[in-house]
């Protein structure tokens, strides 16, 4: 979007045309949607913008939620917002450090502000890209106590500011294409920048799951959360909404609550033995905390293969921060083998599961031209370094996570 679409966009007709059109399906039929908008005598380049909002409006429900009914975005920000279920717990952090007043340096399309501003405290968002900054301004729009910047992060005047929250802006639009980057000493603001406030201000920095960990300070608290089996991020945490002692965490956000895993340091893994009667598989959060030996020993359990994030044991458990299964039985791990072992056991749909074995389940599905009418869980890893593929049944999760 141009700014010339945008200020069509938020003219009252182009808010009234938005809002009035039907929720957004995927069976759209968007031809006859611009033909009938257009018989309508809107312009053409308001007919794509609205429709570009009410498919954006309908993709943001699962991160906002009836939120998302009344705000704008870019596919770029949208790709980037935070959910607002994770948002919220960012800004807990800030209001049970008793910080008044938040810098969101970098805002995007206001995702965290909106959080920050709900629990009553001010907000300051900044965001460079002119486009970005106007819609954030809209979706901030109901609450006085937050305003937008048209600047850099860098630029923004910190006085009488007591936090600051970043997600440095991690993918580059180019040619209407935009790509992830992939070193994070190209991010903006740069880390250093970011890191660097935690001089001065409590701090909290957004980071992809899959950053490197050698970027990460020694002396801050790095928080893993996925929602829904999902990883979707990790906090960098500093200065008073950093927790004492606590370097590691691991956050499981599922639809009845949050749990976590916290430690010290990352922890040792557990010892390496042979099958057990379950097999566990960690939350990708806690794999990425390296919280797995923790995990383990809290209930009895041990490593299937060195290096490989499956656990095993003789007793069953639940946890929210790992799958179970039981293990029915072992197949052969031959192709051929393992394609009429499953033929005479009458399985015709197959989970696949894989760790540590270079296969594509979608095509070792194929081969093994599944056929009946039973359904069935198939594990392809390593048992202390042996290839070995186990059929296996999914243990119920808790009803309190």
């Amino acid at each position: 979007m141009d700014r010339a679409e945008l200020v069509e966009l938020l003219s009252p007709e182009g808010l009234r045309l938005l809002d009035s059109l039907p929720e957004w399906q995927a069976k759209t039929d968007i031809v006859a949607a611009v033909s009938d908008l257009r018989r309508q005598g809107h312009s053409p380049s308001l007919v794509a913008a609205v429709l570009t909002q009410s498919r954006l409006r309908a993709k943001a429900r699962a991160k906002f939620g009836e939120f998302s009914t009344r705000m704008l975005f870019t596919e770029a920000g949208l790709e980037q917002a935070t959910r607002l279920r994770v948002a919220a717990l960012h800004a807990g952090r800030f209001a049970r450090a008793g910080i008044r007043h938040v810098a969101d340096l970098g805002c995007g399309i206001g995702g965290d502000s909106l959080a920050l501003a709900a629990v009553d405290l001010e907000v300051t968002a900044a965001e460079a890209d002119e486009v970005t900054a106007t819609i954030a301004a809209f979706n901030l729009a109901p609450f006085e106590q937050a305003r937008v910047l048209h600047t850099t992060a860098e630029e923004v005047h910190l006085g009488g500011i007591g936090g600051a929250w970043l997600d440095p802006a991690r993918r580059v639009t180019s040619g209407g294409r935009t790509r992830r980057l992939s070193d994070a000493a190209d991010y903006t603001p740069s880390l250093d920048f970011a890191f660097g406030l935690a001089d001065r201000l409590a701090v909290g920095v957004k980071l992809g799951p899959g950053t490197d960990r050698g970027v990460i300070p020694v002396d801050a608290e790095a928080q893993w959360i996925s929602v829904g089996g999902d990883v979707v991020e990790l906090g960098v945490w500093f200065g008073a909404v950093a927790r004492p002692g606590v370097r590691r965490a691991a956050l499981v956000v599922g639809e009845q609550g949050a749990d976590e895993l916290t430690a010290s340091a990352d922890s040792e893994d557990a010892p390496v033995g042979p099958l057990g009667d379950y097999l566990y598989e960690p939350d990708g959060a806690v794999i990425r905390a390296r919280l797995i030996g923790d995990l383990a020993r809290a209930h009895g359990a041990w490593m299937l293969s060195d290096g490989i994030a499956y656990l095993t044991g003789d007793t069953a458990f639940q946890s929210p921060f790992a799958q179970g299964f039981r293990v029915i039985e072992r197949l052969p791990a031959d192709e051929r083998q393992l394609r009429q072992a499953l033929r005479a056991r009458g399985i015709g749909t197959l989970e696949i599961k894989k760790r540590g074995i270079d296969i594509d389940p979608a095509v070792l599905r194929t081969k093994l031209k599944l056929q009946g009418a039973a359904s069935g869980t198939l594990v392809m890893t390593r048992e202390e370094g042996r290839h070995v593929a186990l059929l296996v049944e999914r243990l119920p999760r808790d009803a309190a996570h």
